[in-house]
């Protein structure tokens, strides 16, 4: 079953194979939804982020264009809409020699992908800052645990705020609000550089700022959003409920859906 669901390098990935991933957590990725047509919205930005991160983490370079062959095989026979995962490592890397590491490796893997958008969200805002925010990598140790406390808490993740006291992200997704004149914010903090966040600033004015706690709580309207679940309203966070019907809420989501997707 693993071998049907998971490729590396375009052949079936083995438990051997994973072994340095599961034991060393060291390698980046990026998630891709794939709609009923085959197109991806923000292919090329997908790919540009796995170059990027490619070189701070392996200081490598990345052949796209072998990415996307082995995307392309892993895709076939799949049911769409399906959400594709990257993922970057060197099945050699070593605990105690990290930077010896240095050829990587594609492993590409694929799930079902749920309707877009999807209910809204309950958030409870916790005290967190990922590690190397800027790349997507696979130490979701921090943030799983985080939403795991969310969890047990009665929400449904986890919404991080920085030591200094302003909010930064979700725990797998990027956060913005609403305010009061019905304009976009994006927190000014280390987050991860989403595509879903980078394709819908390219749709209107939106404005970057710092958000503490408290602001968060005064906006009009709050969302998240990443590449599986398009816009996503936010219900609440903590005990702040958010409308879920906003009309900008609603334009945005609209002008995603709009967004034409790429061909592998």
């Amino acid at each position: 079953m693993l071998g049907a669901m998971a490729t590396l390098d375009g052949k079936p990935v083995s438990a051997d194979d994973l072994l340095s991933l599961a034991l060393t957590n060291v390698g980046h990725f990026t998630s891709m939804r794939v709609d009923t047509d085959g197109s991806i919205r923000g292919l090329t930005l997908h790919m540009e982020r796995l170059v990027r991160d490619c070189k701070i983490v392996w200081n490598a370079a990345l052949n796209t264009d072998r990415v996307r062959d082995y995307v392309r095989q892993a895709l076939e026979g799949q049911t769409l809409p399906c959400v594709v995962r990257i993922s970057i490592y060197d099945p050699k890397v070593e605990m105690g020699h990290p930077a010896d590491a240095n050829e990587p490796h594609v492993l590409v893997s694929v799930r079902g992908a749920g309707a877009l958008p999807p209910a809204p969200l309950r958030a409870q805002s916790l005290v967190y800052e990922r590690d190397l925010p800027q790349v997507k990598h696979v130490g979701l140790f921090g943030a799983l645990h985080a939403r795991g406390a969310a969890q047990r808490a009665g929400f449904d993740d986890a919404l991080f705020v920085g030591r200094d006291g302003f909010v930064s992200e979700g725990g797998t997704w990027n956060v913005a609000f609403v305010d009061q004149e019905g304009t976009v914010v994006w927190p000014d903090a280390p987050v991860l550089p989403g595509v879903t966040m980078a394709l819908l600033q390219q749709q209107g004015e939106h404005r970057t700022a710092t958000v503490t706690l408290d602001q968060a709580r005064g906006m009009a309207a709050a969302f998240a959003t990443n590449t599986s679940i398009g816009v996503r309203p936010l219900a609440a966070i903590d005990d702040t409920k958010f409308p879920v019907d906003h009309p900008v809420l609603r334009q945005l989501q609209e002008a995603y859906l709009s967004i034409p997707g790429e061909t592998l």
